[in-house]
């Protein structure tokens, strides 16, 4: 076996988890591979005989070229959203089982996703580094270019940003369908004060990417802000479960083309998420709801 193909191997076994840190670090499919493969370029052209740690390295390496493509980003101020994969379970680098570490570490949940793209990079650097595959701090310190102490900084604030977004849903679905319901009857009627009523003080509406093109907000934070963009609004949505839980689609013609994925706790409404991206969509397990 040539040097090169004894990389091409070890690069191999690493794949997964690089994949996993991209996505986590990224949100979008397509931009991991493109870390991914610009890892594979950077090895390929490298000196490892003195590296011990290949893993490392590349971890290191796809760590880098995520933080500047989150800084290209945010310059541009672009937030591509695409397709999550199913809900995670949580996975650390260096478990007894490499192949479940990487399957589960190559998902994340639409509402976790929404949360790590409000993160500035280096913030989302550390956190996705340190809380999601247990990266030391010197270690993403010396990728950020700042001391290990503020590296756990800002790890500490991201993780209080994104525990702060965490809700606990309510898995009563009658109540679920209740809220559901008056939601939607009151957006149709304009009820402004209904509305009210139904939303937390501090609910988040969200758009993806395809449904902001289709002229949704991409984010409105705030009860009235909500109860504005919905009164006289959702006429043709209709209730529906989503992967089990209720909430609402249009679907004209009984084609899914924006589903309204409701957080539910107690009888408030805490975050609604308008998708539309037709692979997103075809993820989703629905079922429309008699009206």
């Amino acid at each position: 076996m040539t040097g090169h193909e004894f990389l091409a191997e070890r690069f191999e076994e690493n794949r997964r988890h690089l994949r996993a840190v991209a996505y986590r670090m990224l949100g979008s499919a397509s931009e991991a591979d493109d870390a991914v493969q610009e890892a594979w370029l950077r090895l390929s052209r490298s000196d490892m005989s003195t590296v011990e740690n290949l893993g490392g390295w590349l971890t290191t390496v796809v760590a880098r070229v995520c933080l500047d493509m989150l800084r290209s980003r945010k310059s541009r101020r672009e937030q591509p959203l695409e397709p999550p994969f199913p809900e995670p379970v949580g996975g650390r680098v260096g478990g007894n089982d490499p192949e479940r570490e990487a399957l589960l570490a190559d998902s994340v949940g639409p509402a976790l996703l929404m949360v790590l793209e409000t993160l500035a990079p280096a913030e989302r650097l550390a956190f996705v580094l340190h809380d999601m595959f247990g990266v030391p701090f010197d270690e993403i310190a010396s990728i950020l270019g700042r001391s290990p102490t503020a590296a756990r900084q800002l790890a500490s604030r991201a993780r209080r940003r994104v525990q702060g977004a965490a809700t606990v849903p309510d898995a009563d679905r009658n109540r679920q369908r209740q809220v559901v319901d008056a939601f939607l009857a009151a957006s149709r009627e304009g009820d402004f004060d209904a509305l009210l009523a139904l939303l937390d003080p501090d609910v988040v509406l969200r758009g993806d990417r395809a449904a902001v093109a289709m002229g949704a907000a991409k984010e409105v934070r705030g009860a009235r802000g909500v109860a504005d963009n919905f009164k006289g609004r959702a006429r043709a949505a209709q209730p529906a479960l989503l992967d089990g839980a209720v909430g609402a689609v249009w679907a004209p013609g009984g084609r899914p083309r924006v589903v309204f994925a409701f957080t539910i706790v107690g009888w408030k409404i805490v975050s609604l998420d308008l998708l539309a991206d037709p692979a997103r969509l075809a993820q989703i397990d629905l079922v429309i709801l008699d009206g």
